[in-house]
């Protein structure tokens, strides 16, 4: 079976060596070694897991993030990135695919690029992990379609937003000004889902 979650890891991890430290990302606005540390932290380091989530935590995370920052070694950050962890062997594509794929991009977009042609089979693993979009939208009520994998209502939408399935997981991830998709319903649904903070 491919692993695409590995796949895209050694990818990120080889734009992330060519980018350099201080290349601009569409994350949070980190630049290429603020997303570094987030990917070894969200794996090497538990102590800062509770602050992803919950807010009261944050703060812990964020100074650990920033003393990462200014302390670590880029490239021996990325390769300990590109090393997966013994223990995620079997989740790493349940938990890492798509957020591998979209800070991939998260990379790549932050300049002009066109999409990736992604594999048809881990276009359909993408598709199967966007099962979670009502989470992600946020409330916001809408239909997702995947031309050639299926459909997806979330409440009643008023609005249809259509695409490829890694192109929706980047919609509905949060960085709607990259994604490409097209958006059909009334203008002014359309326009505030475009500018919903939506994601994790």
């Amino acid at each position: 079976m491919t692993s695409y979650a590995l796949t895209e890891r050694l990818a990120l991890a080889d734009l992330l060596r060519a980018a350099g430290p201080d290349q601009p990302t569409l994350c949070g606005g980190w630049r290429t070694m603020g997303l570094a540390v987030h990917l070894v932290m969200r794996e090497r380091r538990p102590d800062t897991w509770p602050g992803i989530l919950i807010p009261r935590f944050a703060p812990y995370a964020g100074r650990v993030h920033g003393r990462l920052c200014e302390t670590s070694d880029f490239l021996a950050l990325v390769d300990r990135f590109a090393r997966r962890p013994w223990w995620l062997g079997p989740l790493d594509e349940l938990l890492n695919l798509v957020e591998y794929f979209v800070h991939h991009e998260d990379v790549r977009r932050a300049v002009p690029s066109e999409p990736r042609e992604l594999p048809a089979g881990m276009e359909a693993v993408l598709w199967k992990r966007l099962a979670a979009s009502r989470l992600l939208l946020r409330g916001h009520p809408a239909r997702l379609v995947a031309p050639g994998f299926g459909a997806r209502s979330f409440g009643e939408p008023v609005v249809t937003v259509t695409g490829a399935p890694g192109e929706l997981a980047l919609f509905c991830f949060g960085r709607q000004a990259v994604a490409r998709v097209e958006l059909d319903g009334p203008e002014a649904e359309v326009a505030a889902l475009r500018a919903a903070r939506l994601g994790v």
